[in-house]
């Protein structure tokens, strides 16, 4: 913890009170303008005089100016941690970013200092601008430097951590993330994430990915980061950096869209359009939880620009059509509102299939068909790409056998421009 504040309060005040010390002895002019005294009275009047002040100084400026020149002992970051949990409901409070969690998106830093936390509650304080960066309101996205000071409002204690995780449960979801793992090495992690497995945790969500990783933490208590998200009932390709640098590097592959994402969906109707591109603009509407994405103008509160490339791989009797889609930009829902925003959205989607009327063909379960199917990206270390693809789950595989798609086709956009 910083204790500058006080070092400098307690300097001020040793300052103060020397200065006074000064000014009560000011009094040379009188004494030369007076008449003189006997040169022996003179002397021990001084004498009288000067172990006061030998003894008023250091009382008053030295044990003011030590706190100034002691500096506290370096916190670890399980102990930084502590202090942050102490005072969760207790007030405002002022967090300085470390060198390690620079570039971390503020959202992120939060888990991190309060992994106790629902990411609704935080994402909920950003949204309602009472989160600060060195004095301006944070927006969501927003990245940190080191140094800055962020500035927390009192916190809600929505759920609180076990105190010691069950070696049992860790070793059950060691098993489980293995079981769907689909490339690692000591930086990365990518897995196969199933349909219906949240990511993070929110309000009645006891299970999810990131609560997962704890049972891989190390010994510093440093456990892997998600890079991306996918919605809870997408499946498919899901990256996890395993170190701090690793989720900063892949994190900039995001951001720079130097990384390549393919999914694939089976949608109501057949494109028009075999291979064309979707850009609008998307807004958040409705409260947490029943939230949707609906298209909005530029300028309009919320509103980000997304684009989208898709192609139509293959169709079923011109009611059904495999597409492959490129998100350019990761918006939330971006697939899936801009598949219903050009008239075909994604069969099973419970947030945005709106075609009145319509049924399913016999034996297709209404479920999202949607998958995270390959995902490029570099590699945090060596540079060189990590090509990975994930298998169709069992609700679409179920739905391709029936409707005689074969996924052995070409994707058609996997060169498709970056703008």
């Amino acid at each position: 913890m910083r204790k500058s504040g006080s070092g400098q309060n307690g300097a001020h005040g040793g300052r103060k009170e020397s200065r006074q010390g000064f000014r009560s002895r000011e009094d040379k002019p009188a004494r030369k303008a007076a008449p003189a005294k006997p040169r022996g009275v003179k002397s021990a009047a001084a004498k009288t005089r000067a172990p006061s002040a030998v003894r008023e100084k250091p009382v008053a400026a030295r044990p003011q100016a030590k706190p100034a020149i002691t500096e506290a002992p370096r916190q670890t970051r399980a102990q930084a941690r502590a202090d942050a949990q102490e005072v969760l409901a207790t007030g405002v409070q002022t967090l300085v970013v470390e060198p390690d969690e620079a570039d971390m998106r503020v959202d992120r830093f939060l888990v991190a200092r309060f992994p106790q936390l629902a990411f609704t509650h935080i994402q909920r304080i950003v949204r309602k601008g009472e989160l600060r960066i060195d004095g301006k309101r944070a927006q969501p996205n927003e990245r940190l430097v080191a140094g800055q000071k962020v500035r927390v409002p009192p916190l809600k204690l929505d759920q609180q951590r076990p105190v010691s995780r069950s070696p049992a449960k860790d070793q059950d979801e060691r098993d489980f993330l293995k079981s769907i793992t689909l490339y690692e090495d000591k930086d990365v992690l990518i897995i196969n994430k199933p349909m219906g497995l949240a990511v993070q945790g929110g309000s009645g969500t006891k299970r999810h990915v990131d609560g997962m990783l704890d049972s891989l933490a190390g010994e510093d208590g440093q456990k892997p980061r998600l890079v991306h998200r996918l919605d809870k009932d997408t499946a498919g390709c899901l990256v996890i950096a395993k170190t701090r640098f690793a989720a900063s590097t892949m994190a900039k592959s995001f951001r720079a869209r130097t990384t390549r994402k393919i999914y694939w969906a089976l949608v109501a109707g057949v494109p028009r359009v075999r291979q064309g591109r979707v850009s609008t603009y998307l807004a958040k509407e409705g409260e947490e939880g029943d939230a949707r994405m609906k298209v909005a103008q530029h300028g309009d509160e919320g509103a980000s620009h997304a684009l989208t490339y898709y192609a139509v791989i293959d169709t079923a009797a011109q009611k059904l059509a495999w597409l492959s889609l490129k998100p350019v930009t990761g918006r939330t829902h971006q697939l899936r509102a801009h598949a219903a925003h050009i008239g075909h959205p994604i069969v099973g989607d419970p947030k945005y299939f709106d075609i009145e009327n319509w049924e399913l063909p016999g034996g297709i379960q209404n479920k999202l068909h949607l998958l995270a199917r390959r995902i490029v990206i570099a590699h945090p270390r060596t540079g060189k790409p990590i090509d990975v693809t994930a298998p169709l789950p069992p609700h679409m595989q179920q739905s391709f056998n029936l409707l005689g798609l074969d996924t052995s086709q070409y994707d058609p956009i996997v060169e498709a421009p970056e703008d």
